[in-house]
């Protein structure tokens, strides 16, 4: 029996083995990080190596890391009502893009009535006139986008957006989640007031995430309150292990972030070029700049729960867009907001790949679209007997 093949990336990647050597060692440390004995230096020490690892790789100082559960967690502890830059006003709204993942969708700690919407273009990047004009002569807000999109790979415009945002004099939250170690960035040069990342989506472990926030920010809250961890700022014991994988994870990246995009854009090309000979009519999300990983398709008349389950029996892990509406296959709401049809947004596929990504898995996947596409042909045919 062949080994499956896992094209599942952007949902959650494998456990590097960095990671897996560094949890196993903190979990061989008995102190409490906040302990202030020797068993609890050895783990605060675990905990700062960590911090400085992740704020390294985005030019954060490392006090400014914040540690939670995760990458919804994070979300949701940025989209803060009252944050403010040095002297500037308090935000007092939140504007979000209509292609974000759904717990910045769901507005944070804002109320209701203080969320708004910004469209995309078809090529699925923010409309910027479209934020100038939402922005203009309302109150500061709070906007958040995402750096990469988790469906369509594509790469915002998060500078030209800060830009904007600060010149209306708001703040820009930037969920780098699906980004961060398949393209390099900087909190400063992409003009960013808070940045939010995971573990899990770069070979550490699930349950691990950070907030990371700008030289300068002021009147945060705390969510989970109670205690002094996290500098007052995310209440509760550290998971030493946890975090610990995800500086280990976040050290392995990076240090091998441009060979592998290198090669992976290669093999996603290949990847491409054979879906779309095989089927006719083939529609990708590639008109704006992506993640080198990333492939969305949709063809019409095809559903996405057919095709995950397609690949599925073929052995091939893939999935119809995120992976965070507890299995659910339901029209992509990012094809949607880009303006394709409902009959599109129920067929999208995709494909992400990763560091151990093989020519023999590509060769596997197209295979099996083969058949897929040989079923779905005999299908029409059929229909318009």
């Amino acid at each position: 029996m062949s080994p499956r093949v896992y094209l599942d990336w952007n949902a959650t990647t494998p456990l590097r083995r960095e990671a897996r050597e560094a949890m196993a060692a903190a979990w061989e440390i008995q102190g409490n990080p906040s302990s202030v004995h020797a068993e609890g230096r050895q783990a605060r020490r675990l905990v700062e190596d960590a911090r400085a690892s992740i704020s390294g790789a985005v030019g954060a100082q490392p006090g400014n890391v914040v540690f939670t559960s995760g990458g919804t967690e994070a979300n949701v502890l940025a989209l803060t009502p009252g944050l403010r830059r040095g002297a500037g006003l308090p935000v007092k709204r939140l504007l979000v893009s209509a292609i974000e993942h759904a717990s910045v969708l769901a507005g944070g700690r804002f109320p209701a009535e203080a969320i708004g919407s910004i469209g995309v273009t078809r090529s699925g990047l923010l409309d910027l006139d479209g934020l100038r004009a939402v922005l203009e002569g309302g109150s500061p807000a709070l906007v958040s986008i995402m750096l990469a999109n988790n469906e369509t790979g594509a790469v915002q415009p998060v500078k030209e957006t800060g830009e904007i945002v600060h010149a209306a004099g708001g703040l820009l939250h930037v969920d780098a989640i699906q980004a961060f170690g398949k393209i390099s960035f900087d909190i400063n040069a992409i003009n960013a007031d808070l940045v939010t990342v995971s573990a899990h989506k770069i070979g550490g472990p699930k349950g691990v995430g950070a907030l990371i926030l700008a030289e300068g920010l002021l009147g945060f809250e705390a969510l989970l309150r109670g205690g002094g961890q996290e500098r007052g700022h995310r209440a509760g014991t550290e998971n030493v292990a946890g975090i610990a994988g995800f500086g280990a994870a976040a050290k392995a990246a990076m240090g091998a972030l441009e060979a592998d995009a290198v090669r992976v854009e290669s093999l996603r090309n290949r990847l491409e070029n054979g879906l779309r000979q095989t089927l006719g009519g083939i529609v990708f999300s590639e008109d704006a700049p992506r993640l080198p990983n990333t492939t969305l398709f949709t063809v019409p008349g095809l559903k996405a729960e057919t095709a995950v389950i397609g690949f599925d029996l073929a052995g091939i892990a893939v999935s119809s867009g995120s992976a965070c509406s507890s299995g659910k296959v339901q029209p992509s709401h990012v094809l949607q907001a880009m303006g394709f049809g409902p009959e599109l947004a129920q067929g999208a596929v995709r494909l992400s790949l990763g560091w151990s990504t093989s020519d023999a898995d590509i060769d596997r996947c197209l295979e099996a679209w083969r058949k897929l596409a040989g079923t779905l042909l005999r299908g029409k045919r059929r229909n318009t007997a």
